[in-house]
């Protein structure tokens, strides 16, 4: 597909401000989106939004189709009679700077659980029937997930190989019983994500009417602990007890010396072959509900993927494995008509995984942070980037910028950077936005904590650490006039702009 020359902004939803000890699709989101208005931005890139389980990692969802109930703005619903304001007006004294999940999570869901019971006594008539349509309009992935969540719920959390085994291995008269049995826990499930679509669609509406597209992310594995597991078992690789055979993980690289074991399971891509890729079809044609575009993590894995036998203490023992190819995105494109994607090919590339992206036209992705530590021959130099990619200064997976040239080991790499862009280097982090947008790729994203100029305190994510991530967020003075301004004016020079006049 074609894409304009443009750029965009990259800040996950949980890092906004509000009242309530995590971002959500409230007030802040709005006026956030109205600062991309401002500085003349056309993408918002989000990372997924889906419920997170362990380690509170939009990459570790416990489904591939659910949103996080932890999005929902309570003010929002408030404002809807769905939550009595008074609750609000004794909040805890969360940080403004940083999410702890571990007292947001269940201050929030008790919150969310209050406004199920008002719901039940006195919603409107309107709001039960649309309720009851979004159950059976997503009744495909929505009754396994609420019956799961239940589950889990009633099992103090526990994954689902360790319920009974009737429920684990799913058979029918015990799922049957057990949702009669939890039937208002079940229904409370399907509340959250009525919450999260109804909130995040009018979101997305507001921010595509006032011309920004949402970039997505897509992981490419999910979580063992999932209801995509527990719903679908024969398409991944497990063992006669339900427990992984093999999981998913990268060998050492950039990131970590031991490699980076994620472990997921697994697909069988046979099985999945067999059935035309319909579980991955319906996955991207659901995201591509909520999104504009979507970028593929981990893309490189589509032709082949690092297999670590389940129980290693690290990535390092394990060998690639052909992964399917071509004949996945042709099931996609046959759908879909078109393909929207961006493909996330860091990391070990090898000739195939470029020739199945360019087969079938997927931009790629540069990282300024990777580009000054080989030499003018470095793929991810501006000066050799081309024009079907997306540049990024750096990704949720890297430092921030200023913190990555701050570093003392990171001297040589600020050197050559200071010379490329003809700099003395007291801003650096400009003079990376400034090389990013003056790129000859079509794309170029900032994360939001560089456009700040922040250091390593609000990096978001350590990709060898299991916990302590994701919690940053931003204040909403921080976002000034000056920044917009700023950013505008660099988006105009460099040919991003949509407007036709200098501002």
């Amino acid at each position: 597909m074609d894409y304009p020359r443009a750029s965009g902004v990259l800040l996950h939803p949980t890092s906004l401000p509000s009242s309530f000890g995590i971002g959500d699709l409230g007030e802040a989101a709005y006026r956030f989106v109205d600062f991309l208005v401002a500085s003349d931005q056309t993408y918002w890139q989000v990372l997924p939004l889906g419920p997170t389980g362990y380690g509170d990692s939009p990459y570790q969802c416990f489904s591939s189709f659910a949103g996080n109930p932890l999005l929902v703005s309570v003010q929002a619903l408030a404002d809807q009679g769905l939550v009595d304001p008074e609750r609000l007006a004794t909040v805890p004294p969360f940080s403004p700077d940083a999410v702890d999940f571990g007292w947001v999570i269940p201050w929030k869901m008790r919150l969310l659980r209050e406004s199920f019971e008002r719901f039940r006594t006195s919603a409107s008539q309107d709001q039960q029937a649309d309720f009851q349509d979004f159950c059976q309009q997503q009744a495909g992935w929505l009754d396994d997930y609420a019956l799961f969540m239940t589950l889990k719920q009633t099992h103090d959390g526990a994954m689902w190989s360790e319920w009974e085994t009737p429920l684990a291995t799913r058979e029918p008269q015990a799922l049957a019983s057990a949702r009669a049995e939890h039937l208002e826990d079940y229904q409370a499930q399907q509340y959250y994500q009525w919450l999260f679509f109804q909130q995040w669609s009018k979101l997305r509406l507001y921010a595509n009417q006032k011309g920004i597209r949402i970039i997505g992310d897509v992981p490419i594995f999910v979580a063992y602990d999932s209801a995509d597991v527990w719903a679908s078992p024969h398409f991944f690789y497990l063992d006669d007890m339900g427990k992984p055979s093999v999981v998913a993980g990268v060998p050492p690289d950039y990131f970590s010396s031991t490699g980076q074991l994620w472990g997921n399971p697994l697909y069988r891509w046979d099985a999945m072959a067999a059935s035309s890729y319909a579980w991955w079809v319906r996955r991207v044609k659901s995201s591509l509900n909520l999104v504009d575009l979507l970028r593929i993590d981990h893309f490189r894995g589509f032709e082949s993927y690092w297999e670590v036998p389940a129980g290693e203490p690290t990535a390092e023992k394990g060998r690639w494995v052909k992964g399917p190819g071509a004949g996945l995105f042709l099931a996609l494109k046959q759908a879909l008509g078109r393909l929207p994607l961006i493909a996330e090919d860091l990391g070990v590339i090898t000739p195939e995984v470029e020739a199945l992206r360019d087969e079938f036209g997927l931009p790629g992705m540069k990282v300024l942070q990777f580009a000054f530590s080989s030499g003018p021959n470095n793929p991810h130099l501006p000066h050799n980037h081309r024009q079907n990619c997306v540049v990024y200064t750096g990704t949720h997976d890297n430092d921030t910028t200023l913190g990555f040239f701050s570093r003392p080991e990171a001297a040589k790499e600020f050197a050559y950077a200071c010379q490329y862009v003809s700099t003395d280097g007291n801003d650096i982090v400009w003079d990376m936005i400034r090389a990013a947008w003056a790129s000859v790729a079509h794309t170029a994203i900032a994360p939001l904590q560089d456009l700040l100029g922040l250091g390593s305190d609000a990096r978001f994510n350590f990709p060898s650490r299991p916990n302590g991530n994701w919690s940053w967020r931003f204040r909403a003075e921080t976002l000034t006039e000056y920044l917009q301004n700023r950013l505008a004016k660099l988006t105009w020079v460099y040919g991003r702009s949509t407007r036709q006049d200098r501002p």
